[in-house]
């Protein structure tokens, strides 16, 4: 539906533009070009700004403020780990978290 009235509003506003009024059309001997030209740059930006208005007017989605878990706390310790193959005991590093 936006993109149909915005679509009409250009269109009416370049057709405004094209079209010269009746008494522009009678004196020929004025040299109004500069007139004419300057209403159809004021009307298709005016169209352009009111039909980009009403273009850009729909809901945004903005992604809220989330809580972000904070990385896990890690740190390397020394630790006895028991031997596979006699059974007794020996120190490795070992990474621990919370």
């Amino acid at each position: 539906m936006k993109r149909v009235i915005s679509s009409l509003l250009i269109a009416t506003a370049l057709v405004g533009s094209a079209i010269q009024p009746a008494a522009a059309r009678d004196h020929h001997h004025h040299n109004d070009t500069g007139r004419a030209i300057a209403g159809g740059v004021a009307a298709g930006v005016v169209g352009g700004l009111i039909g980009g208005a009403i273009a850009n007017n729909g809901p945004r989605y903005v992604d809220g403020p989330r809580y972000v878990e904070p990385a896990p706390r890690c740190w390397y310790e020394d630790r006895g780990v028991r031997n596979r193959y006699d059974g007794g005991y020996h120190t490795e590093t070992v990474r621990v978290c919370e």
